[in-house]
């Protein structure tokens, strides 16, 4: 009786461990840690001794444990990172159907932010947009330390402060994807996308309204045209933890993603193309105006709205 006592305990505690390690963050499971490098020069002002130790309050809508970045995905025979671990809680869109599963391998990451800044990206700085757009891009508004990129809007004088972090370079077909968690705000907008104004406007869009952090939007621009927006309810809090958001260009399609599970498919038509010119990668997080009845008003008593990434990633398509 004693041993089969002994053996039911033992059993218990390997459950409990397994479970442990299992439901650990989203976006990739733990493995060693990663040392970051200064890369100072590419930091926001007054931020650099952020990766070297810094004050840990990240401040913002931070609900996991930052300090340990989980970007080292492993393989679950396909070549692919097991991502989030959870099963997914919606239903993809009809158009998704068929669509295998594709998450994020680990070398399709350009950007870790467990080792810092990239001096191929750099972040907007004391210039605004105008038109929606009621803030100004401020590189302080921009922090990375424990393996984390926040990005804030905040007010500033009798105005606001956004951020916004983009390439130098430009990209064309292939997927492209993040793990990252929306700022919780409503007025705010939270985004991963693709962008180019030369020769035309085109743009590939991931992104979230703060006033309801549950669905995400999907959205392209062709030569300056839009109206393609689709509303994903996703079934979970985005801005809860960090999860995977991507998606897949070629010239016949755009296919979303979100942790690894197609959820919707964009086709040309003969009325709407599809966007065909390299764009630079590109995040921010920003507030409006003008569009209380997209954004919802702003709840400037909610501000600093921070939204957080730990890395994102581009493969070229083969297609």
């Amino acid at each position: 009786m004693k041993k089969l006592f002994k053996l039911f305990v033992t059993l218990l505690s390997c459950i409990f461990v397994i479970t442990a390690v299992t439901s650990a963050a989203g976006c990739g499971l733990f493995n060693e840690a990663v040392t970051p490098p200064s890369n100072e020069g590419e930091l926001p002002s007054d931020k650099d001794d952020e990766l070297n130790g810094g004050d840990n309050n990240d401040g913002g809508n931070n609900n996991d444990n930052v300090g340990e970045d989980n970007d080292n995905d492993e393989d679950d025979g396909n070549g692919n990172g097991n991502g989030n671990q959870n099963k997914p809680s919606f239903t993809p869109h009809e158009s998704a159907a068929g669509i295998p599963d594709r998450l994020t391998k680990e070398t399709e990451k350009i950007v870790r932010f467990s080792q810092g800044a990239s001096p191929e990206f750099i972040w907007a700085d004391g210039y605004s947009n105008g038109s929606m757009f009621n803030c100004t891009w401020r590189k302080n508004s921009a922090t990375v330390k424990n393996g984390i990129m926040s990005m804030s809007v905040s007010k500033e004088g009798s105005g606001y402060a956004g951020a916004e972090y983009r390439s130098k370079g430009k990209y064309s077909y292939g997927f492209y994807s993040v793990c990252m968690k929306p700022a919780k705000c409503s007025g705010v907008v939270s985004s991963f996308f693709t962008y180019t104004n030369d020769p035309v406007w085109d743009e590939i869009d991931i992104e979230f309204l703060g006033k309801d952090t549950s669905v995400v939007q999907f959205n392209f621009y062709t030569n300056g045209k839009g109206n393609s927006e689709f509303v994903f309810n996703l079934g979970f809090d985005a801005s809860l933890d960090f999860h995977e958001y991507a998606f897949d260009w070629t010239p016949n399609g755009i296919v979303w993603y979100v942790d690894g599970v197609a959820v919707y498919r964009a086709t040309a038509t003969a009325q709407k193309a599809l966007p065909s010119h390299s764009m630079q990668i590109m995040m921010n997080v920003w507030n409006g105006i003008g569009v209380d009845d997209w954004l919802g008003a702003l709840d400037a008593n909610a501000l600093p709205a921070t939204a957080q990434y730990k890395w994102f990633a581009y493969s070229p398509s083969s297609k």
